[in-house]
């Protein structure tokens, strides 16, 4: 449950910033969060990738979907992709996968417990 409210945490912060701020602000969130938070390098990643990939795909479909999905078929085709579902899910997973290794990468810079 409290991995779930980082991942909303995450995807609402990263949807304010990109208002603000350009495109590549997505991976700046989920590394000052994850640096914030208290978690492990293997659950930062997968909360900060699943967060970016939740923004990024909602993102996409809201300007996709009203256009009837003009602009993604074309781009399919650019890319030799069967359908523009599937450049849908590349485009989700590349930007899961960049909020993940920088959510990893902030967890990897805050400072350790010493016993």
């Amino acid at each position: 449950m409290r991995n779930f409210l980082f991942i909303i945490l995450i995807a609402v912060t990263a949807a304010v910033a990109e208002l603000l701020m350009p495109w590549w602000v997505i991976a700046i969130v989920p590394f000052f969060i994850a640096i914030l938070l208290n978690r492990k390098g293997s659950t930062s990643f997968l909360v900060g990738s699943a967060g970016i990939a939740l923004f990024w795909m909602t993102a996409l479909l809201m300007k996709d979907i009203p256009n009837e999905h003009i602009l993604s078929r074309r781009m399919a085709m650019l890319f030799k992709l069967p359908n523009y579902g599937l450049l849908i899910l590349v485009v989700t997973v590349l930007g899961g996968l960049m909020g993940g290794l920088s959510a990893w990468a902030g967890s990897l810079l805050r400072p350790q417990k010493t016993v």
